[in-house]
């Protein structure tokens, strides 16, 4: 078959590699119809290559029909739609138990100390073929696949896999009073569904952003928009729309490669240059996240306000404004959607009539499988209006 492999900095290709087979009884196999590139596929494409393999498979959004199942399989069955987290999780576990998906303990990556391992991406979280391919095998598949009606096209369910219950969590997390207030610094495709979310659930939405095509999109679905590029002080701007006291939340939907943080930047350049075992440690073991946003988010957020952290980070002594964040009583939330927990959530507003969130109006691109280093390039490089690539296998 077909997949996306990465092969170093800034380097995927399109391989042909062995076809996936049922390994044990709780695997599936799909054959992919739809998959997407993630804002979080960029961290490799750039960031985070000392902890992934040549000819690894990328891709952890895909989307497709069942063509197999194992024997302990039952909720699905071949020809069946369906929808694949891009977290690997049993289902039954302790911690699964909780709707923490993301922290299964059946597929924790011990050797580094991780939670649930995840589709396509990295030593870190498990090292699994990914979903940028023709087929995916699927472990813990009697609990991980969404099944999804026929009829609608990929693109109404596509997002369930990643997009749409990472930017719910983003707005449950942030704990925005009942008719209050939510920053969202960065409108890439998460920035833009948790904007869309939070105006659905009645709050007032600023977005942040740098980027015209997001700027204009944001607009286009009601929200509030502030230019990076006009102001250079974004937190004085919210506090000026919002009586200068600032909005009851802040979502930070940008992560560890924001513009505009010198320091970062230096540290992951000499990170890229080092051979992947010093730039493995150096990653492990010092600061090197681009944190302009994260700041800008603890200067925006009013006082006993809550931050919800939905952008990457990888750091591990990352500096922290900690008497500013300790003198305005800010709360934190962050890490990995646990996916599941939200479809009840969002199955209605993908199935019921019309399209409250808009999921038809985010996807700017739509290629085969084949040009998918094109996809990369022009999203990496916020290229040609790129918001959100799919790729069809």
């Amino acid at each position: 078959m077909k997949a996306v492999t990465w092969h170093g900095k800034r380097d995927v290709r399109v391989d042909e590699v062995p076809d996936p087979a049922i390994k044990e009884p709780t695997d599936a196999i799909i054959r992919v119809t739809t998959t997407a590139i993630c804002g979080s596929d960029l961290h490799l494409y750039e960031v985070l290559g000392p902890f992934i393999g040549e000819g690894d498979i990328l891709g952890h959004e895909p989307m497709g029909i069942v063509e197999e199942v194992g024997a302990e399989v039952t909720h699905i069955k071949p020809g069946d739609r369906v929808v694949i987290p891009f977290n690997i999780s049993c289902g039954h576990c302790y911690m699964c138990d909780r709707e923490l998906y993301a922290q299964c303990e059946t597929t924790q990556v011990r050797e580094y100390d991780t939670g649930a391992a995840l589709f396509g991406y990295t030593k870190l979280y498990g090292e699994v073929p990914g979903g940028q391919a023709e087929y995916l095998r699927v472990p813990q598949a009697q609990f991980g696949p969404i099944k999804v009606p026929d009829g609608p096209p990929d693109e109404r369910f596509v997002y369930l896999s990643d997009v749409l219950p990472t930017s719910w969590q983003a707005v449950e997390w942030a704990e925005v009073p009942d008719g209050g207030s939510v920053t969202v610094f960065g409108l890439g495709p998460i920035g833009q569904m948790s904007a869309r979310i939070a105006r659905h659930r009645g709050y007032r939405v600023i977005g942040v952003d740098i980027v015209p095509e997001r700027l204009e999109m944001a607009r286009r679905h009601g929200i509030e928009v502030i230019d990076g590029n006009e102001t250079d002080d974004v937190p004085e701007a919210v506090r000026s729309m919002t009586g200068g006291r600032g909005t009851d939340s802040v979502i930070d939907a940008v992560g560890m490669e924001a513009h505009g943080y010198t320091v970062g930047k230096f540290a992951q350049t000499v990170t890229g240059m080092l051979p992947d075992k010093a730039a493995a440690a150096m990653m492990t073991r010092a600061g090197l996240d681009r944190l302009a946003a994260l700041q800008d988010a603890i200067e925006t957020v009013r006082r006993g306000g809550t931050i919800s952290i939905s952008g990457v980070y990888g750091g591990m002594t990352d500096p922290m404004p900690m008497l500013q964040m300790f003198d305005k009583g800010i709360a934190l939330r962050m890490g990995q959607a646990h996916v599941k927990r939200w479809i009840g959530d969002l199955m209605p507003l993908l199935t019921g009539d019309g399209d409250p969130l808009g999921v038809g109006d985010l996807a700017t691109h739509r290629l085969p499988l084949e040009q998918a280093p094109h996809g990369y390039e022009i999203f990496q490089k916020k290229e040609d209006g790129a918001i959100k690539v799919l790729l069809k296998p």
